[in-house]
């Protein structure tokens, strides 16, 4: 889209819904009580109102390449600023780590030298918070298919950054006091499915009418 193009979407928006949606503004000016932090990539392909139906004031969102949170106390302070804000002001209940079919993040986090030259902050941010997954994925999947492992390592950063969450204290309290959640999705741009991590089998089943189920990261991915 085009910049003219986004003008003339937010004056599509203005004249239509908000003025339909006044008094919902109006309302979201004085307080936001999402319940839910979603952590998702900043690819164009993914869009978490879009994806879940939410209204405005219902998700707390929060995008970065790769959808990665460094863990607590890294040298990075935005992602923890953003989660810590999100579970100690907001009181979220739940906390939604969403990656996406075809990711470029991970696509490059498995090609890591080709980046350090053209795009060397790409390059860093892979290299210091992407690690675990490139590692984990290279010695123990290196006879896979490109395909496949491209999959595998999108699947396990999911996972790498529901550990990083739980390094967090105020997010092992509220966890410990059975008052927040952590769940680990991944979006299949393709096909508009959902998949969800189930810690009793070990892998990704596509999201259904169900409970959010909680991963147990002591599994492995099958």
């Amino acid at each position: 889209m085009s910049i003219s193009g986004i003008i003339q979407g937010l004056n599509e928006f203005h004249d239509n819904y908000f003025n339909e949606h006044r008094e919902m503004f109006e309302r979201l000016s004085h307080a936001q009580t999402p319940e839910v932090l979603f952590i998702t990539c900043s690819d164009s392909r993914i869009d978490p109102c879009l994806i879940t139906q939410a209204q405005p004031g219902e998700l707390f969102v929060m995008r970065n390449v790769g959808n990665i949170i460094p863990p607590y106390g890294a040298a990075s302070y935005a992602e923890g600023a953003g989660v810590e804000y999100a579970v100690h002001a907001l009181g979220v209940k739940d906390i939604i780590v969403c990656g996406h079919s075809h990711c470029g993040a991970i696509k490059g986090l498995l090609q890591l030298g080709n980046l350090s030259a053209e795009m060397p902050l790409v390059y860093d941010w892979l290299r210091h918070y992407g690690e675990a997954t490139r590692r984990l994925v290279a010695d123990n999947y290196s006879k896979s298919s490109p395909e496949t492992m491209l999959k595998i390592a999108i699947e396990q950063n999911i996972l790498t950054q529901i550990e990083n969450l739980e390094t967090y204290p105020v997010i092992r309290s509220r966890m410990h006091a059975g008052k927040l959640n952590l769940h680990a999705w991944m979006y299949e741009i393709e096909t508009g499915a959902v998949f969800a991590y189930r810690a009793e089998i070990g892998q990704f089943t596509q999201l259904e009418q169900r409970s959010f189920p909680v991963p147990n990261l002591l599994t492995p991915i099958h």
